[in-house]
């Protein structure tokens, strides 16, 4: 894993998106999201300070991070099975972060603007959150820890 974590940055510093499929097991992936397809990367300038990580373990589980802008931290960690996290940046200095431990837990954060954080963290299953901010100098975390619990929030500044 020590290795891939370059070869991920560099991905995200080549193209403004990642999007990054389970690779554990295909049996339970549906046509089309095949191990012999590459990951799908939009081509672009190299933008200014991007960092972005998908990490997964387990199966079925999906992950898109999507950045335009500068100074912008994205990561995902999946441990499980059947998750989905979905990450959109659009600004100036912006954090966000997803981690997800569990089956079919469903996370999304949504971030435009400037100076702004957010963090989900799900342990369990069946869970659901999502996190939009549109502003500057906005925060917001969530965690979960359980059983279908479900979470939204929205801030604008």
């Amino acid at each position: 894993m020590a290795r891939l974590a370059p070869l991920l940055l560099c991905l995200a510093l080549i193209g403004q998106a990642v999007q990054a499929d389970d690779l554990m097991d295909n049996a339970d992936l549906v046509a089309g999201s095949d191990l012999g397809e590459s990951l799908t990367l939009l081509p672009a300038a190299a933008p200014s300070a991007q960092q972005a990580l998908i990490e997964q373990q387990g199966q079925a589980n999906r992950a898109t991070l999507n950045q335009d802008g500068q100074a912008l931290l994205g990561h995902i960690v999946q441990a499980g099975s059947s998750q989905e996290a979905y990450i959109l940046q659009q600004g100036n200095d912006l954090m966000a972060g997803i981690s997800q431990q569990g089956y079919g837990n469903s996370a999304s954060i949504r971030q435009n603007g400037s100076n702004n954080r957010a963090e989900i963290a799900q342990i369990g299953n069946s869970n659901n959150a999502s996190i939009e901010q549109t502003g500057t100098g906005l925060s917001s975390t969530v965690i979960q820890a359980g059983n279908g619990q479900h979470v939204q929030v929205n801030q604008y500044r």
